[in-house]
């Protein structure tokens, strides 16, 4: 879990599901990394039909993911055009790109630029191709709008530097491309927080959680915002499983900005992850990644070759 949170900070193939109530796999992908299952919080299994049905209740479906999985992508390519079938207000909502790159999104949904603009205008993520892609041309083809939800990285990252203070000196311009307000309440998600991030250095995890906010209040912010102007839409977000799981981030502050919204989460976990300790609605049971490190020396190698080679603009 601690490398999955680590990732979050620093194929459109329609197979291996039912239609009945019970799940039965794909031969051809069983045991791969894209093969998935849906289970109920309680262990009771479902098919990608059942479960879309059940969430034409839910204003928002948050699914979690595990930014490089394959499985997860996959289910979450499925589910999207299981949801659009059963209505015709859908709405994608996405981490992957910010706030800024909404205008550049649009273009490319009503078919005024290419893919190339696309790519080379926003702040995508680099497995956009392998990972995304099939998320936003499913939209396009179905006249699905796309949120560009999320906080600049720029700007996150500079939060986690400097602190809040550094959201009080942006100007007007930037300053709306982050929610209004960053919940920074003692909770639970804090406790969280603190026991994956804590190095011993508290005002340095302290602004690190401010970072973590940034993201979640602003993606809640946005998902609120597009419902005001949408009453009649139904959104699916994806975000990365932290974000996601327990209801502690995201679906916490959409319930602060608008108690009344019915939310939905679906999170990924692994067969061996106890039955008991899940509080999600919906699990998404998939095989594991491989370790990226098996030592603490290979990590540390491994950190430090990133931070050598990647440079790191100042913060204005």
């Amino acid at each position: 879990m601690r490398s999955l949170l680590v990732s979050s900070l620093l194929c459109l193939t329609l197979a291996g599901c039912s239609q009945t109530a019970s799940y039965s796999p794909s031969p051809t992908l069983a045991g791969t990394l894209y093969d998935y299952r849906i289970e109920s919080a309680s262990g009771e299994p479902y098919s990608l039909n059942k479960l879309a049905t059940e969430l034409k209740h839910a204003d928002v479906v948050l699914v979690g993911e595990w930014h490089s999985h394959s499985g997860v992508h996959l289910f979450q390519a499925a589910l999207l055009a299981e949801l659009a079938s059963n209505s015709s207000n859908m709405a994608l909502s996405m981490e992957q790109f910010a706030r800024p790159d909404q205008a550049v999104i649009n273009q490319y949904l009503a078919g005024e630029i290419g893919e190339n603009s696309l790519l080379s205008q926003t702040h995508r993520w680099s497995n956009y191709n392998s990972s995304y892609r099939p998320l936003v041309e499913f939209a396009k083809e179905n006249s699905l709008a796309i949120i560009a939800s999320n906080a600049p990285a720029d700007t996150v990252r500079c939060i986690a530097a400097e602190g809040e203070d550094y959201l009080d000196r942006l100007p007007k311009e930037k300053r709306q491309y982050v929610a209004a307000t960053l919940h920074d309440d003692e909770s639970p998600y804090k406790e969280k927080f603190f026991a994956a991030m804590f190095h011993g250095d508290e005002a340095k995890t302290e602004n690190q959680y401010l970072a973590q906010l940034a993201w979640d209040d602003t993606m809640a912010e946005s998902i609120v915002n597009f419902l005001k102007q949408h009453p009649n839409d139904k959104i699916m977000h994806i975000a990365g499983a932290f974000h996601v799981e327990n209801g502690l981030g995201i679906a916490h502050r959409i319930h602060l900005l608008n108690p009344d919204l019915k939310v939905a989460i679906i999170s990924p976990q692994t067969e061996d992850e106890p039955l008991e300790q899940t509080i999600d609605d919906y699990r998404l049971i998939v095989n594991p990644l491989p370790p990226q490190w098996l030592s603490d020396a290979e990590m540390e190698e491994a950190m430090t070759s990133m931070r050598h080679g990647h440079h790191t603009p100042p913060c204005d």
